[in-house]
């Protein structure tokens, strides 16, 4: 097995248990070259063993760790044991908030998988391979799922642009079983929902938001909704069967909106409460404005809109104005819910660009609950990117 020594100073995470290495901080190799994938030894300068993880010669990420310290082996049984874990740790939530057939069954670093995302709908897995490593225990790893989580089929949906940083296809198909129906139907608290898992965002549905979708529902009765960007409705859905007169969905994809009035009928919600809009939401939410068109309840849950710290101050922009528009399109007394699942934007630098929203649009906001992901997304403290979602339910004056 090859030998990864990394430079001075570089170790400190490492021995915080945080995943990754990167290229700068590898000092040298010795055992030879490993190949892409392959299980190496990570020491300190000194030569004292940190752990084993999987190399990534094309990716800045260098190393991703599956062991820390001393002793353990990489092999199936190792995959086999992690993913028994992850199953058990989402058997161990109390049922109250699994009050559903779809959820997170292994969630990558925060499992102690590395680039692997298995979510089950209904009777299918699905799954993501987004790192060189796991993708190299492929075979493995759908064999413990197989025997541990027993299912109609495997599906794997790993087209993501990331892989292409590990030097890896973008691929989706059939790993095991039989093949998912165009749209497999899971159930969340009173809802139902068709999910497209072949095509459909991520693995076919944002499961990260299953409280917040709960959550906000819980304020819905009596109000007229907005739900900006939409995807296939799960936010409006979720307030409309909680008794909300109307709910608006706003959405760019035309194929979403029109699963979200499929998924209002498949929950007998007339078509006269559930109306959906195509377009730009920041375009169709200033025409609202300009025709003085007013909500109850507001949400806003933006597609990641943070590609690198680079783009941090633009996205800050953006978020600054959609949250400024759906300020000033609420009644006074109104429920604003406004997210962003960007990893790289910090959670005070998005309350400030909430709050500067509200002082520019004068109104009172009053912070009513912090929203974050689901916790079958599991986040390991070591791991400070595994946070991702944060959110505000605020009400507006």
């Amino acid at each position: 097995m090859t030998t990864i020594f990394l430079k001075q100073g570089r170790d400190h995470t490492v021995l915080r248990h945080h995943p990754w290495i990167f290229s700068g901080g590898v000092a040298r190799c010795e055992g030879g070259e490993p190949a892409a994938g392959d299980t190496v030894q990570v020491c300190d300068v000194a030569g004292a063993l940190l752990g084993q993880g999987a190399w990534s010669p094309t990716s800045q990420i260098r190393v991703r760790m599956w062991t820390f310290g001393e002793g353990g082996v990489v092999d199936a049984a190792f995959f086999e044991q992690r993913i028994a874990a992850a199953l058990a740790a989402r058997a161990a939530l109390p049922p109250a908030r699994c009050a559903t057939n779809a959820m997170r069954l292994v969630n990558a670093e925060s499992d102690g998988l590395p680039g692997l995302v298995v979510d089950r709908y209904a009777d299918f897995l699905v799954c993501q391979f987004t790192a060189v490593g796991v993708e190299r225990w492929k075979a493995e790893i759908v064999a413990a799922l197989a025997k541990l989580c027993p299912c109609a089929g495997i599906y794997e949906r790993s087209d993501l642009d990331v892989r292409e940083r590990e030097g890896l296809p973008l691929v989706a198909g059939v790993l095991a079983g039989e093949t998912p129906p165009d749209l497999v139907e899971i159930q969340e608290n009173a809802c139902h929902y068709g999910v497209d898992v072949k095509q459909g965002h991520k693995t076919g549905f944002y499961l990260d938001q299953r409280e917040n979708r709960a959550t906000v529902a819980g304020y819905a009765a009596g109000r007229e909704v907005l739900n900006a960007f939409a995807y296939t409705g799960g936010f409006g859905i979720a307030a409309l069967q909680a008794g909300a007169t109307s709910a608006v969905h706003v959405d760019m994809s035309a194929p979403s909106l029109a699963l979200a009035r499929a998924n209002a009928a498949r929950n007998g919600i007339e078509a006269s409460r559930s109306e959906t809009i195509e377009g730009n939401v920041f375009e169709v939410l200033r025409k609202f404005r300009d025709a003085r068109r007013m909500f109850d309840l507001i949400v806003l849950d933006p597609p990641k809109f943070v590609e690198s710290k680079g783009h941090l101050m633009a996205a800050a922009r953006g978020y600054k104005d959609i949250n400024l528009l759906g300020i000033k399109l609420l009644r006074p007394g109104g429920i604003l819910a406004t997210c962003s699942c960007s990893g790289l934007m910090p959670t005070e630098l998005f309350q400030k660009i909430v709050t500067d929203a509200a002082c520019d649009a004068r109104r009172e906001v009053h912070l009513l609950q912090r929203l974050e992901q689901a916790p079958d997304h599991a986040e390991s403290l070591a791991f400070a990117e595994g946070h991702y979602l944060k959110g505000l339910l605020c009400r507006v004056s």
